[in-house]
C-alpha cells in the first residue's frame, strides 16, 4: 500500500498557511471578495466541484445533505476532469481542499475528501 493520504479542508476565508501543502479550490464559482493572489492557490479544479444543477438543487440545505452526498459521489465516480491531477498532487504530499461555503460540515469539500480517502487510485 502507498503512503497515507494527507487531505485537509479549509474555508477560503481562513488564512493560508505553510502547512496547507498544495491548495486546491474545489468550487465551481470563485469565492466572493478574493483576488487570485490572496487565496494562494496552486490549482482551481472547477470540474471536480458538483455540477451547477446539483449545487443549485442542494442550496446548502442540511435536510438534503444525505442525498447531495449520494448524487455528488455519483458525479465523482464518473471521473470528472481534474480528478486524476488531484490524485497526483495527493501522491506528492498534503493537499488542502479550499471551499467557500459557510457550513464547514455540509459542503462538497467534505464529500470530496471522503471520496479521495476511500477510493483507490
Amino acid at each position: 500500500m502507498g503512503r497515507q493520504k494527507d487531505i485537509q479542508i479549509k474555508r477560503a476565508y481562513e488564512l493560508p498557511s505553510e502547512e496547507d501543502g498544495c491548495r486546491v479550490l474545489v468550487d465551481r464559482l470563485w469565492p466572493r471578495g478574493f483576488t487570485k493572489a490572496s487565496l494562494k492557490l496552486d490549482l482551481w479544479l472547477k470540474a471536480v466541484a458538483p455540477s451547477t444543477a446539483l449545487r443549485q438543487w442542494f442550496g446548502h440545505e442540511v435536510t438534503k445533505w444525505p442525498e447531495f452526498q449520494r448524487r455528488y459521489r455519483k458525479e465523482l465516480d464518473a471521473g470528472p476532469d481534474g480528478l486524476d491531477l488531484l490524485r497526483e498532487r495527493l501522491a506528492e504530499g498534503r493537499v488542502t481542499l479550499v471551499f467557500g461555503a459557510k457550513d464547514e460540515s455540509h459542503n462538497q469539500a467534505v464529500v470530496l475528501r471522503d471520496f479521495l480517502l476511500t477510493t483507490d487510485a
